[in-house]
């Protein structure tokens, strides 16, 4: 791994039980959240919709930067929707994600630019290139 130049945060987080019942919390004690597979009866989340809901929001604050440097303005309404699927295929587990972008009052070339610049931007679109399929789409303009 590189040498990073500074770090800006590190997550903590412990986990027993695993997605089967488990329990994960983080080390401040802002987030606990009981544990269940896909699908599964009852109360409890799985990792695949923590991680729709960690990439979302970090596209949308990557957008906004974005957004921020071309001297735009997005509409209140402007929204990051992330599914991310579990599949299997020879016996292994893999990933992949779809990202449905709304944006609200923008002309369709400025908002795909906007989008591209988010993935360039955000951590969670570099961790995952090369790794999951994913697909970025344009939910939304009425300009």
């Amino acid at each position: 791994m590189s040498q990073l130049e500074r770090n800006l945060y590190t997550a903590k987080a412990h986990t027993t039980g695993g997605r089967d019942g488990g329990v994960s919390r983080t080390s401040d004690h802002r987030l606990e959240v009981k544990l269940t597979n896909p699908g599964a009866k009852g109360d409890g989340t799985n990792p695949e919709q923590l991680f729709a809901m960690g990439w979302s929001s970090c596209f949308l604050s990557a957008i906004k930067l974005a957004e921020a440097a071309k001297k735009l303005r997005l509409s209140p309404d402007t929204a990051v929707d992330a599914e991310v699927d579990l599949n299997t295929k020879d016996g292994k587990y893999y990933l992949a994600a779809r990202l449905y972008v709304t944006l609200p009052d923008m002309e369709a070339r400025s908002a795909q630019d906007l989008i591209d610049e988010a993935h360039r931007l955000r951590p969670y679109s570099r961790a995952v290139h090369g790794n999951i399929e994913v697909e970025t789409k344009l939910a939304e303009t009425v300009a």
